[in-house]
């Protein structure tokens, strides 16, 4: 199915997405506790930084993400790589409320922003009739790792100062992650393109720019859809230590949930791969929230330990399809050639997502919502972003030319 450099591009692919986890909110919301006692700030007050800081990074994405369309893909990965290990750097010299917010807009930049950034695009542009399997594979990065560090964290917790903790994360993006990039995407250039043995002719469609696509109903509806995912599970993965408490869960009960969500995301990774492959991004869409929508529906009416790893198994399938969904349905509806441009504006879109659950779910809380009250709120957008989608579902096709 993939030759050697298809492999090499997968590898790249695979590898930005796993070290994309130390700008997420899964990772960061791990540290919430450390950061608020060595800084005796509120839950509220950390979800304002967390979410201005996330606001500011991905304004700063719209403009620099769509470089990638514009420069070598390895001068651009370098510049990535030294900057997630710089904000790695920072992070860990954390003092003060306003090093604080400094370091989380350089952990989204760098981190959730431009490294899965550079990944999802250079998948995207390079493969066209494999590029459901290919963006599977690649995103098996993330879940891998959402796999392992929540309950490696928690125990390094134990040992390892947390700000020691980031200088191990600095030296360790600066070690492997040139070398990698090196070896993998030395001399992949922007026109590279996946190459068939199959004497099959490839259907041409209009090549949107992002003046086009911000003019088209079409992308305001979908992208409702797709920030559904970033949000809320932000929301809960930055105050997992209050969902925990108010449902009476132990310490780590949801450390120990992530890994039914790493699995239900990494199976439905696979699924979904061959699924768009099949029947493509756009026919798939539809079905993408559903799981979600049903996860909060189980937060809403269940207390019990279980239902931790019931909840995040269900967010997990959502986020299987999210993630090729989110790269794959851009690159079906509007073409690969201003790729970079549009994703650099739909991540940005995301990272905007998280700081808005981020900022929602710290007000809501310091108003005495409860977890159920919460739940509830993200239902019912999931419900009305769905209804929308329903209506346009035969209007998701390609403009051929």
């Amino acid at each position: 199915m993939f030759n050697s450099l298809k492999f090499k591009v997968i590898l790249f692919g695979f590898i930005f997405t796993f070290f994309s986890s130390f700008g997420q909110s899964y990772f960061l919301g791990l540290f919430n506790s450390s950061i608020r006692d060595a800084l005796s700030i509120t839950h509220g007050q950390f979800g304002t930084i967390y979410a201005s800081a996330t606001l500011f990074s991905s304004l700063l994405l719209i403009w620099v993400g769509k470089k990638i369309d514009d420069v070598n893909i390895f001068k651009f990965a370098l510049f990535v790589i030294i900057l997630l290990s710089f904000a790695c750097f920072f992070f860990s010299k954390v003092s003060s409320v306003f090093l604080l917010f400094i370091a989380i807009f350089l952990m989204r930049f760098s981190g959730q922003g431009m490294m899965s950034h550079t990944a999802s695009t250079t998948i995207s542009r390079y493969f066209t009739r494999t590029r459901g399997r290919a963006l599977s594979i690649s995103w098996f990065g993330l879940s891998s790792a959402e796999f392992i560090m929540p309950i490696l964290m928690v125990y390094l917790l134990t040992i390892i100062d947390w700000q020691n903790l980031w200088l191990i994360f600095s030296i360790t993006v600066l070690i492997i992650l040139p070398i990698a990039s090196f070896l993998l995407i030395k001399n992949l250039n922007l026109d590279s393109r996946e190459t068939s043995d199959e004497n099959i002719k490839e259907v041409e469609i209009k090549q949107w720019n992002r003046r086009e696509v911000i003019k088209d109903y079409r992308f305001y509806i979908i992208s409702l859809n797709m920030l559904a995912m970033p949000w809320i599970f932000t929301g809960f993965a930055v105050f997992q230590s209050f969902v925990q408490t108010s449902k009476g869960w132990g310490p780590y009960v949801i450390a120990q949930s992530f890994m039914s969500y790493s699995i239900f995301s990494v199976l439905t990774l696979f699924l979904s791969g061959f699924l768009i492959d099949k029947f493509t991004s756009r026919k798939l869409l539809i079905y993408m929230n559903i799981p979600l929508l049903l996860s909060v529906v189980v937060l809403y009416f269940f207390d019990t330990p279980i239902t931790a790893f019931l909840f995040l198994g269900l967010v997990g399938i959502s986020n299987g399809f999210a993630n090729i969904l989110g790269s794959s349905t851009w690159a079906e509806l509007y073409g690969v050639k201003n790729l970079g441009s549009i994703k650099a504006l739909t991540t940005a879109l995301m990272v905007f997502a998280t700081a808005f659950g981020t900022a929602l779910f710290g007000l809501l809380i310091d108003l005495g919502f409860t977890v159920d009250g919460i739940a509830l709120i993200s239902g019912l957008y999931i419900f009305f972003s769905l209804i929308l989608l329903f209506l346009i579902r035969k209007k998701l096709n390609p403009i051929i030319i």
